[in-house]
């Protein structure tokens, strides 16, 4: 597949080193020489510099014979008219953008990307992308990911196991054995650094980041078995009133009376802009590092502190504060991966990573395959994938225990007729059925290639 990627930062980079590491033929624009320098030095793409908007700059890009383009620069207006451009000149078949305006998203002007007006086949919102990643973090506070598959049947949770966690020192098989009727499966393990896809003989120990797939019903067992409690989220502090933090408020308050939030915003007009915004929500304008503001807005009483300003350290920081306010559940915002190892020495419980949900978006309409979703883990270290299984696929019809798995792909659920099953050795896997496919990076073309299927699906 021929693709083009126009704009070099963290987003495009990512997304270039996944297709790239695939054999895909990509070419990265960007009109920062420095950018474009770095990714042809890590990455095996070609580069250019100009400005993606640009119908010459396109031409010598390959426009003329690419099968997709992803418009993810810094500048909304650069992003549709570079996907414009695409279609109009050069007939590119699909066709991305990434869009940060919320006057863009809103629905009734959703007309504007037919192929007759601005034709973009998928527009990307970073920050709605971020909000549903916040709701999810909230909706699971014991774990520090999130994320839902299979019509929100299924999730991924990502566990810290604890010293007393119940399971530790515990062969995975024996799991199945002590919780016959749990449907949840482990499929990662980061242990000292390193992620692994684990056997059924190795165990979990205190200190290990487990990924777990589960059924949803199955969650609030699965949290119990591995030692952790579940509360309800009925007071949430947020902190920071632009884009992402309206954005949870008003997904808060359309959950019904029973929470209750409120929003720290320091710039005065970000803050009565949020305010009007809101029905019951509490608006206060001041530093979410001021430690009166945190106490009037009741950080001592309150469930969860989500901390989304657009500045990575004072997002740290202020959960810092809030969970030596006594806050249990501290969730903040970080842009900058270096900094997520400093996170269990603070204390902090969960972050988001705008890149990471971007990319993970992105992935899910570039796969190859009947692919409905992706999920990025970590620096790009794995991929849960939930896919259809098609009739040409090599998995279709085969007993699970007889396919010739890489060592970093398990299986973590199964859609039948509608219905999630737990996996075991024994299941036959049928066209039609839904997987869900963990897939450490180095074996994602192979699961590619198990879920076979042409270019043509583009």
């Amino acid at each position: 597949m021929k693709v083009i990627i126009c704009g070099a930062g963290q987003v495009g980079w990512q997304i270039a080193r996944h297709l790239s590491g695939e054999n895909n033929d990509v070419t990265v624009v960007d009109n920062n020489p420095e950018l474009i320098r770095r990714a042809t030095d890590t990455l095996d793409v070609q580069g250019l510099t100009g400005f993606a908007s640009y119908p010459d700059i396109l031409d010598k890009a390959g426009a003329r014979d690419a099968d997709m383009i992803i418009a993810a620069t810094y500048s909304d207006e650069v992003n549709m008219v570079t996907c414009q451009v695409a279609h109009s000149i050069f007939a590119v078949p699909r066709k991305i953008a990434r869009l940060r305006a919320q006057s863009y998203l809103d629905a009734i002007y959703s007309d504007l990307y037919r192929r007759d007006h601005m034709p973009i086949d998928v527009v990307i919102s970073p920050e709605r992308e971020v909000a549903e990643a916040a709701m999810q973090r909230l909706s699971a506070p014991a774990a520090f990911d999130t994320e839902k598959f299979l019509n929100d049947k299924a999730q991924l949770l990502g566990i810290n196991i604890d010293a007393d966690c119940p399971v530790v020192n515990t062969p995975l098989k024996q799991l199945t054995d002590l919780f016959s009727t749990l449907r949840a499966i482990v499929v990662g393990i980061r242990r000292d650094g390193r992620l692994f896809a684990p056997e059924p003989n190795d165990q979990i120990f205190p200190g290990d980041a487990c990924y777990i797939c589960v059924v949803d019903e199955d969650v609030p067992r699965t949290m119990e078995v591995f030692g952790k409690t579940t509360r309800t989220q009925e007071r949430v502090v947020i902190i920071g009133g632009g884009n992402v933090g309206l954005a949870v408020a008003q997904r808060l308050e359309q959950k019904g009376r029973g929470i209750r939030a409120k929003v720290i915003e320091k710039s005065r007009s970000i803050a009565e802009k949020a305010a009007d915004a809101l029905e019951r929500t509490i608006v206060l304008n001041g530093d979410g590092l001021d430690k009166a503001l945190l106490a009037e807005a009741g950080i001592q009483r309150a469930d969860a502190i989500l901390c989304v300003t657009d500045d990575d350290k004072t997002n740290m920081l202020a959960a810092v504060r809030a969970k030596a306010a006594g806050c249990p559940m501290t969730i903040a915002l970080i842009n900058d991966p270096t900094l997520v190892p400093m996170m269990g020495p603070l204390g902090i419980d969960a972050h988001i990573n705008p890149r990471q949900t971007t990319v993970s978006s992105i992935l899910r309409h570039i796969r190859h395959g009947r692919v409905r979703g992706v999920y990025s883990i970590g620096d790009a270290e794995a991929e849960v994938i939930e896919a259809e299984v098609l009739s040409t696929s090599p998995l279709a019809g085969r007993i699970l225990r007889e396919i010739d798995f890489p060592e970093g792909v398990l299986i973590g659920a199964i859609e039948q007729n509608g219905k999630v099953i737990k996996p075991t050795g024994q299941t036959r896997i049928e066209a039609g059925d839904v997987v869900l496919i963990f897939a450490l990076a180095d074996d994602v073309p192979e699961v590619e290639r198990l879920l076979q299927v042409s270019i043509d699906y583009f």
